[in-house]
């Protein structure tokens, strides 16, 4: 349990320390940010074709484009698909 628990420790002090900016030995995966405009712009779409394509709402993705909010998380590797491959989501999308 001993041994456990400091591992457990370790890892939350590292996360700890990562969120305030520290360097630590963790590994982090963290896709870079995207031009949500210029990706909608080449893709030819408004951005109430963009959102129902994508099933985002329309008030999010106008945050989006004026940089009040930035996508993250899910939303963030969505888009990154979507900038490589759009026909492959609007088929399984369709």
């Amino acid at each position: 349990m001993t041994k456990a628990f400091e591992g457990i420790k370790q890892g939350l002090q590292e996360a700890i320390a990562h969120s305030q900016g520290k360097a630590v030995a963790a590994r982090t995966h963290r896709p870079e940010a995207i031009d949500v405009a210029q990706l909608r712009h080449s893709l030819g779409l408004t951005q109430v074709e963009f959102a129902a394509k994508f099933c985002i709402s329309v008030g999010t993705l106008r945050h989006w484009e004026r940089g009040d909010r930035s996508p993250h998380g899910p939303a963030l590797a969505l888009l990154h698909v979507v900038s490589k491959e759009p026909q492959a989501v609007l088929r399984a999308l369709a």
